[in-house]
Protein backbone atom coordinates (compact mmCIF):
# COMPACT_ATOMS: atom_id res chain seq x y z
CA UNK A 1 0.00 0.00 0.00
CA UNK A 2 1.04 3.60 -0.57
CA UNK A 3 1.14 6.32 2.06
CA UNK A 4 -2.09 7.80 0.64
CA UNK A 5 -3.81 4.40 0.88
CA UNK A 6 -2.71 3.96 4.48
CA UNK A 7 -3.88 7.45 5.39
CA UNK A 8 -7.29 6.83 3.80
CA UNK A 9 -7.82 3.43 5.37
CA UNK A 10 -10.69 3.63 7.88
CA UNK A 11 -9.07 1.34 10.44
CA UNK A 12 -5.77 3.21 10.27
CA UNK A 13 -7.67 6.48 10.74
CA UNK A 14 -9.37 5.15 13.89
CA UNK A 15 -6.06 3.89 15.24
CA UNK A 16 -4.32 7.22 14.64
CA UNK A 17 -7.18 9.14 16.24
CA UNK A 18 -6.78 7.03 19.38
CA UNK A 19 -3.00 7.57 19.41
CA UNK A 20 -3.44 11.34 19.29
CA UNK A 21 -5.25 11.35 22.65
CA UNK A 22 -2.44 12.00 25.17
CA UNK A 23 -3.37 9.64 27.99
CA UNK A 24 0.18 9.97 29.27
CA UNK A 25 1.47 9.72 32.82
CA UNK A 26 1.54 11.53 35.14
CA UNK A 27 -1.80 13.23 35.93
CA UNK A 28 -3.84 11.77 33.07
CA UNK A 29 -7.14 13.26 32.01
CA UNK A 30 -9.13 10.42 30.41
CA UNK A 31 -12.07 12.60 29.32
CA UNK A 32 -11.26 12.64 25.60
CA UNK A 33 -10.32 8.97 25.69
CA UNK A 34 -13.68 7.96 27.17
CA UNK A 35 -15.50 10.09 24.61
CA UNK A 36 -13.54 8.42 21.79
CA UNK A 37 -14.36 4.94 23.08
CA UNK A 38 -18.03 5.78 23.43
CA UNK A 39 -18.07 6.87 19.78
CA UNK A 40 -16.46 3.60 18.76
CA UNK A 41 -19.02 1.61 20.73
CA UNK A 42 -21.82 3.52 19.03
CA UNK A 43 -20.35 2.87 15.59
CA UNK A 44 -20.44 -0.87 16.34
CA UNK A 45 -23.86 -0.72 17.98
CA UNK A 46 -22.41 -2.02 21.24
CA UNK A 47 -23.75 -0.95 24.64
CA UNK A 48 -21.11 0.74 26.78
CA UNK A 49 -20.66 1.38 30.50
CA UNK A 50 -18.14 3.48 32.40
CA UNK A 51 -17.31 2.45 35.96
CA UNK A 52 -14.93 3.91 38.53
CA UNK A 53 -13.42 1.19 40.75
CA UNK A 54 -11.24 3.65 42.69
CA UNK A 55 -12.06 7.27 41.82
CA UNK A 56 -13.44 9.54 39.11
CA UNK A 57 -9.96 10.08 37.69
CA UNK A 58 -9.55 6.44 36.67
CA UNK A 59 -12.46 5.23 34.52
CA UNK A 60 -12.91 1.71 33.16
CA UNK A 61 -14.84 1.61 29.87
CA UNK A 62 -16.70 -1.63 29.08
CA UNK A 63 -18.32 -2.50 25.75
CA UNK A 64 -20.56 -5.55 25.39
CA UNK A 65 -21.08 -7.84 22.40
CA UNK A 66 -23.84 -10.23 23.43
CA UNK A 67 -23.49 -13.87 22.43
CA UNK A 68 -26.20 -16.28 21.37
CA UNK A 69 -25.60 -18.28 24.56
CA UNK A 70 -24.98 -15.52 27.13
CA UNK A 71 -25.23 -18.01 29.98
CA UNK A 72 -21.79 -19.34 28.99
CA UNK A 73 -18.74 -17.78 30.68
CA UNK A 74 -17.77 -14.64 28.79
CA UNK A 75 -14.56 -13.48 27.16
CA UNK A 76 -12.77 -10.27 28.10
CA UNK A 77 -10.77 -8.40 25.48
CA UNK A 78 -8.65 -6.20 27.69
CA UNK A 79 -6.41 -3.28 26.87
CA UNK A 80 -5.07 -0.35 28.86
CA UNK A 81 -5.64 3.24 27.88
CA UNK A 82 -2.67 4.84 29.63
CA UNK A 83 0.82 5.27 28.19
CA UNK A 84 4.22 5.98 29.74
CA UNK A 85 5.88 9.42 29.75
CA UNK A 86 7.78 10.73 26.74
CA UNK A 87 10.90 12.79 26.18
CA UNK A 88 9.85 14.75 23.06
CA UNK A 89 13.39 15.92 22.30
CA UNK A 90 14.37 12.28 21.77
CA UNK A 91 11.69 11.69 19.15
CA UNK A 92 11.96 12.34 15.42
CA UNK A 93 8.17 12.90 15.31
CA UNK A 94 5.78 14.45 17.79
CA UNK A 95 4.93 11.51 20.09
CA UNK A 96 1.19 12.28 19.91
CA UNK A 97 0.93 13.24 16.25
CA UNK A 98 0.60 9.65 14.95
CA UNK A 99 2.64 10.72 11.90
CA UNK A 100 2.91 8.10 9.19
CA UNK A 101 6.00 8.05 6.98
CA UNK A 102 6.51 6.76 3.45
CA UNK A 103 7.34 3.29 4.80
CA UNK A 104 4.03 3.12 6.66
CA UNK A 105 5.53 3.52 10.12
CA UNK A 106 3.05 5.17 12.49
CA UNK A 107 4.96 7.06 15.18
CA UNK A 108 3.25 7.59 18.51
CA UNK A 109 3.46 6.72 22.16
CA UNK A 110 1.15 3.75 22.59
CA UNK A 111 1.47 2.51 19.01
CA UNK A 112 2.91 -0.78 20.34
CA UNK A 113 2.00 -0.48 24.02
CA UNK A 114 -0.89 -0.96 23.63
CA UNK A 115 -3.49 1.20 21.93
CA UNK A 116 -2.98 -0.88 18.80
CA UNK A 117 -4.56 -3.91 20.46
CA UNK A 118 -7.55 -1.92 21.74
CA UNK A 119 -8.52 -0.70 18.29
CA UNK A 120 -7.65 -4.03 16.64
CA UNK A 121 -10.27 -5.66 18.85
CA UNK A 122 -12.79 -3.10 17.57
CA UNK A 123 -11.76 -3.65 13.97
CA UNK A 124 -12.01 -7.43 14.29
CA UNK A 125 -15.53 -7.15 15.70
CA UNK A 126 -16.45 -4.78 12.88
CA UNK A 127 -15.20 -7.35 10.35
CA UNK A 128 -17.03 -10.22 12.04
CA UNK A 129 -20.27 -8.28 12.25
CA UNK A 130 -19.99 -7.41 8.57
CA UNK A 131 -19.87 -11.15 7.83
CA UNK A 132 -22.97 -11.75 9.93
CA UNK A 133 -21.05 -13.65 12.60
CA UNK A 134 -22.35 -13.68 16.16
CA UNK A 135 -20.46 -15.55 18.87
CA UNK A 136 -21.93 -18.06 21.27
CA UNK A 137 -20.13 -16.38 24.16
CA UNK A 138 -20.54 -12.75 25.13
CA UNK A 139 -17.49 -10.55 24.62
CA UNK A 140 -16.63 -7.66 26.92
CA UNK A 141 -14.10 -5.11 25.72
CA UNK A 142 -12.50 -3.56 28.79
CA UNK A 143 -10.41 -0.40 28.45
CA UNK A 144 -8.66 0.12 31.77
CA UNK A 145 -6.46 2.88 33.26
CA UNK A 146 -3.25 2.83 35.27
CA UNK A 147 -1.68 -0.36 33.92
CA UNK A 148 1.64 1.41 33.41
CA UNK A 149 1.68 2.29 37.11
CA UNK A 150 0.96 -1.28 38.14
CA UNK A 151 -2.80 -1.44 37.62
CA UNK A 152 -3.53 -0.54 41.22
CA UNK A 153 -6.12 2.09 40.22
CA UNK A 154 -7.38 -0.01 37.34
CA UNK A 155 -7.69 -3.74 36.87
CA UNK A 156 -6.59 -4.73 40.37
CA UNK A 157 -9.56 -2.96 41.94
CA UNK A 158 -11.94 -3.57 39.02
CA UNK A 159 -11.85 -7.35 39.55
CA UNK A 160 -12.87 -6.93 43.20
CA UNK A 161 -16.20 -5.26 42.44
CA UNK A 162 -19.68 -6.62 41.81
CA UNK A 163 -19.68 -5.30 38.25
CA UNK A 164 -16.76 -7.49 37.28
CA UNK A 165 -18.20 -10.50 39.07
CA UNK A 166 -21.42 -10.10 37.09
CA UNK A 167 -19.47 -10.55 33.83
CA UNK A 168 -18.91 -14.27 34.54
CA UNK A 169 -15.53 -14.25 32.79
CA UNK A 170 -14.11 -17.49 31.38
CA UNK A 171 -11.16 -16.14 29.37
CA UNK A 172 -9.16 -12.95 29.02
CA UNK A 173 -7.00 -11.73 26.16
CA UNK A 174 -4.52 -8.92 26.80
CA UNK A 175 -1.27 -7.47 25.55
CA UNK A 176 1.85 -9.30 24.49
CA UNK A 177 4.83 -7.82 22.68
CA UNK A 178 6.31 -7.39 19.24
CA UNK A 179 8.80 -9.91 17.89
CA UNK A 180 11.93 -9.42 15.81
CA UNK A 181 11.29 -12.44 13.58
CA UNK A 182 8.34 -13.86 11.66
CA UNK A 183 6.75 -15.60 14.65
CA UNK A 184 4.25 -14.48 17.27
CA UNK A 185 4.63 -14.76 21.04
CA UNK A 186 1.76 -15.96 23.21
CA UNK A 187 2.26 -15.34 26.93
CA UNK A 188 0.57 -17.79 29.30
CA UNK A 189 2.09 -16.70 32.61
CA UNK A 190 4.00 -13.91 34.29
CA UNK A 191 6.85 -13.79 36.72
CA UNK A 192 6.22 -12.62 40.26
CA UNK A 193 7.03 -8.95 40.82
CA UNK A 194 8.90 -7.90 43.96
CA UNK A 195 10.35 -4.47 44.67
CA UNK A 196 12.49 -4.49 47.80
CA UNK A 197 13.88 -1.53 49.73
CA UNK A 198 16.76 -2.27 52.10
CA UNK A 199 17.08 0.35 54.86
CA UNK A 200 20.59 -0.23 56.11
CA UNK A 201 21.63 1.18 59.49
CA UNK A 202 25.25 1.37 60.66
CA UNK A 203 27.82 3.09 62.81
CA UNK A 204 28.09 6.79 61.94
CA UNK A 205 31.03 9.10 62.50
CA UNK A 206 33.97 10.94 60.98
CA UNK A 207 35.02 10.01 57.48
CA UNK A 208 38.69 9.70 58.56
CA UNK A 209 38.06 6.73 60.87
CA UNK A 210 37.74 3.05 59.91
CA UNK A 211 34.59 2.57 61.93
CA UNK A 212 33.19 -0.94 62.39
CA UNK A 213 29.78 -2.11 61.22
CA UNK A 214 29.06 0.82 58.87
CA UNK A 215 26.06 1.09 56.61
CA UNK A 216 28.44 1.23 53.65
CA UNK A 217 29.96 -2.16 54.48
CA UNK A 218 26.53 -3.71 54.83
CA UNK A 219 25.36 -2.07 51.63
CA UNK A 220 28.37 -3.54 49.83
CA UNK A 221 27.52 -7.01 51.13
CA UNK A 222 23.85 -6.85 50.15
CA UNK A 223 24.59 -5.42 46.72
CA UNK A 224 27.22 -8.11 46.19
CA UNK A 225 24.81 -10.91 47.03
CA UNK A 226 21.97 -9.52 44.93
CA UNK A 227 24.18 -8.79 41.93
CA UNK A 228 25.83 -12.17 42.31
CA UNK A 229 22.43 -13.80 42.04
CA UNK A 230 21.74 -11.58 39.03
CA UNK A 231 24.93 -12.82 37.39
CA UNK A 232 23.82 -16.42 37.92
CA UNK A 233 20.64 -15.70 35.97
CA UNK A 234 22.59 -14.06 33.14
CA UNK A 235 24.78 -17.16 32.99
CA UNK A 236 21.71 -19.40 32.99
CA UNK A 237 20.46 -17.67 29.86
CA UNK A 238 23.87 -18.00 28.21
CA UNK A 239 24.11 -21.69 29.04
CA UNK A 240 20.73 -22.62 27.55
CA UNK A 241 19.81 -20.85 24.29
CA UNK A 242 16.31 -22.35 24.49
CA UNK A 243 15.47 -20.23 27.53
CA UNK A 244 13.47 -17.01 27.16
CA UNK A 245 13.88 -13.90 29.32
CA UNK A 246 10.74 -14.85 31.20
CA UNK A 247 12.27 -18.19 32.25
CA UNK A 248 14.80 -16.63 34.64
CA UNK A 249 14.67 -14.15 37.50
CA UNK A 250 15.73 -10.60 36.73
CA UNK A 251 17.38 -8.51 39.45
CA UNK A 252 18.07 -4.83 38.89
CA UNK A 253 19.38 -2.19 41.27
CA UNK A 254 17.15 0.83 40.67
CA UNK A 255 17.60 3.31 43.56
CA UNK A 256 20.44 4.20 45.96
CA UNK A 257 20.02 6.97 48.53
CA UNK A 258 21.72 8.22 51.68
CA UNK A 259 24.52 10.30 53.08
CA UNK A 260 24.56 13.95 54.13
CA UNK A 261 28.14 15.15 53.60
CA UNK A 262 31.32 13.89 51.96
CA UNK A 263 33.29 13.52 55.21
CA UNK A 264 30.49 12.05 57.35
CA UNK A 265 29.90 8.31 57.57
CA UNK A 266 26.10 8.09 57.32
CA UNK A 267 23.91 6.28 59.83
CA UNK A 268 21.59 5.06 57.08
CA UNK A 269 21.81 4.04 53.42
CA UNK A 270 18.99 2.70 51.28
CA UNK A 271 18.99 0.59 48.15
CA UNK A 272 16.06 -0.66 46.06
CA UNK A 273 15.98 -3.70 43.82
CA UNK A 274 13.38 -4.58 41.22
CA UNK A 275 12.90 -8.33 40.86
CA UNK A 276 10.78 -10.36 38.44
CA UNK A 277 10.90 -13.87 39.85
CA UNK A 278 10.69 -16.95 37.62
CA UNK A 279 7.63 -19.13 38.08
CA UNK A 280 9.71 -22.13 39.23
CA UNK A 281 11.29 -20.30 42.20
CA UNK A 282 10.22 -21.20 45.76
CA UNK A 283 9.18 -17.74 47.02
CA UNK A 284 9.28 -18.68 50.72
CA UNK A 285 12.81 -20.05 50.43
CA UNK A 286 13.92 -17.07 48.35
CA UNK A 287 12.63 -14.57 50.92
CA UNK A 288 14.43 -16.50 53.66
CA UNK A 289 17.65 -16.31 51.63
CA UNK A 290 17.34 -12.53 51.41
CA UNK A 291 16.77 -12.29 55.17
CA UNK A 292 19.79 -14.52 55.79
CA UNK A 293 21.95 -12.21 53.66
CA UNK A 294 20.86 -9.28 55.81
CA UNK A 295 21.92 -11.10 58.97
CA UNK A 296 25.22 -12.11 57.39
CA UNK A 297 25.82 -8.46 56.49
CA UNK A 298 25.76 -7.57 60.16
CA UNK A 299 22.09 -7.01 60.94
CA UNK A 300 20.42 -3.65 61.42
CA UNK A 301 18.77 -3.92 58.01
CA UNK A 302 15.06 -3.33 57.57
CA UNK A 303 13.46 -4.96 54.54
CA UNK A 304 10.46 -3.16 53.06
CA UNK A 305 8.53 -4.81 50.25
CA UNK A 306 7.20 -1.93 48.20
CA UNK A 307 5.69 -4.58 45.95
CA UNK A 308 5.37 -8.25 46.84
CA UNK A 309 3.06 -10.01 44.44
CA UNK A 310 1.99 -13.53 45.23
CA UNK A 311 2.62 -16.48 42.96
CA UNK A 312 -0.08 -16.83 40.32
CA UNK A 313 -0.45 -20.19 38.52
CA UNK A 314 0.07 -20.09 34.75
CA UNK A 315 -2.70 -20.57 32.21
CA UNK A 316 -2.68 -24.04 30.71
CA UNK A 317 -1.54 -24.24 27.10
CA UNK A 318 -2.49 -27.83 26.38
CA UNK A 319 -5.53 -29.86 25.34
CA UNK A 320 -7.05 -29.54 28.81
CA UNK A 321 -7.85 -25.90 28.02
CA UNK A 322 -10.44 -25.65 25.21
CA UNK A 323 -9.77 -21.92 24.85
CA UNK A 324 -6.13 -22.66 24.14
CA UNK A 325 -7.09 -25.33 21.60
CA UNK A 326 -9.27 -22.81 19.76
CA UNK A 327 -6.61 -20.08 19.96
CA UNK A 328 -3.85 -22.39 18.76
CA UNK A 329 -5.94 -23.82 15.92
CA UNK A 330 -6.60 -20.28 14.71
CA UNK A 331 -2.89 -19.61 14.41
CA UNK A 332 -2.33 -22.93 12.67
CA UNK A 333 -5.11 -22.21 10.17
CA UNK A 334 -3.45 -18.86 9.45
CA UNK A 335 -0.20 -20.79 8.89
CA UNK A 336 1.80 -18.51 11.19
CA UNK A 337 4.63 -19.40 13.53
CA UNK A 338 4.16 -18.91 17.26
CA UNK A 339 5.84 -19.65 20.59
CA UNK A 340 4.39 -19.86 24.09
CA UNK A 341 6.39 -18.06 26.77
CA UNK A 342 6.30 -16.65 30.27
CA UNK A 343 5.90 -12.89 29.89
CA UNK A 344 9.07 -11.05 31.00
CA UNK A 345 7.11 -8.08 32.39
CA UNK A 346 3.90 -7.54 34.30
CA UNK A 347 0.51 -6.90 32.70
CA UNK A 348 -3.07 -6.83 33.89
CA UNK A 349 -3.33 -10.53 33.00
CA UNK A 350 -1.84 -11.39 36.38
CA UNK A 351 -4.92 -10.04 38.13
CA UNK A 352 -7.23 -12.17 35.99
CA UNK A 353 -5.11 -15.29 36.49
CA UNK A 354 -5.15 -14.67 40.24
CA UNK A 355 -8.93 -15.17 40.04
CA UNK A 356 -8.49 -18.50 38.26
CA UNK A 357 -9.36 -16.99 34.86
CA UNK A 358 -7.27 -18.24 31.89
CA UNK A 359 -5.44 -15.35 30.22
CA UNK A 360 -3.31 -15.06 27.11
CA UNK A 361 -1.02 -12.14 26.34
CA UNK A 362 -0.89 -11.56 22.60
CA UNK A 363 -0.01 -8.64 20.36
CA UNK A 364 0.21 -9.52 16.64
CA UNK A 365 3.33 -7.51 15.78
CA UNK A 366 5.92 -9.72 14.10
CA UNK A 367 9.10 -8.54 12.35
CA UNK A 368 8.86 -5.36 14.42
CA UNK A 369 11.50 -3.69 16.62
CA UNK A 370 10.59 -3.90 20.30
CA UNK A 371 9.93 -0.24 21.13
CA UNK A 372 7.66 -0.47 24.17
CA UNK A 373 8.50 2.55 26.39
CA UNK A 374 11.25 3.58 23.96
CA UNK A 375 11.76 6.80 21.99
CA UNK A 376 10.29 6.84 18.47
CA UNK A 377 7.85 4.06 19.25
CA UNK A 378 6.11 3.06 16.04
CA UNK A 379 4.07 0.32 14.41
CA UNK A 380 3.91 -0.43 10.71
CA UNK A 381 0.53 0.17 9.09
CA UNK A 382 0.62 -3.15 7.25
CA UNK A 383 1.53 -4.94 10.48
CA UNK A 384 -1.41 -3.28 12.19
CA UNK A 385 -3.83 -4.32 9.43
CA UNK A 386 -2.48 -7.86 9.39
CA UNK A 387 -3.05 -8.01 13.15
CA UNK A 388 -6.73 -7.23 12.59
CA UNK A 389 -7.03 -10.29 10.36
CA UNK A 390 -5.33 -12.42 13.01
CA UNK A 391 -7.67 -11.18 15.75
CA UNK A 392 -10.69 -11.70 13.49
CA UNK A 393 -9.75 -15.37 13.18
CA UNK A 394 -9.00 -15.77 16.89
CA UNK A 395 -12.16 -14.05 18.16
CA UNK A 396 -14.37 -16.14 15.88
CA UNK A 397 -12.78 -19.29 17.26
CA UNK A 398 -12.70 -18.56 21.00
CA UNK A 399 -16.17 -16.98 20.83
CA UNK A 400 -17.62 -20.33 19.81
CA UNK A 401 -15.84 -22.53 22.37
Amino acid sequence: MSKAEWENNEEIQIFREYLRIPTVHPNIDYTDCVAFLKRQAASLDLPVDVVYPVNEENPVVIMKWVGTQPELPSIILNSHTDVVPVFPEKWSHDPFSADIDDEGRIYARGSQDMKCVGTQYLAAIRALKAKGYQPKRTFYLTFVPDEENGGFFGMREFIKGDYFKSLNVGLSLDEGSSTLDDSYYVYYAERTGWQIRFKISGQAGHGSILLPNTAGEKLNYIVGKMMGFRASQVQKLKDDPKLFFGDVTTVNLTVVTGGVQRNVVPPMLEVVFDLRIAIDVDLVAFEKQINDWCEEAGGGIEIIFEQQDEYVPPTKVDDSNPFWTAFENSLKELDVKYHTYVCPGNTDSRFLRSQGIPAFGFSPMKNTPILLHDHDEYLGADTYLEGIKVYTKILAAVGNV
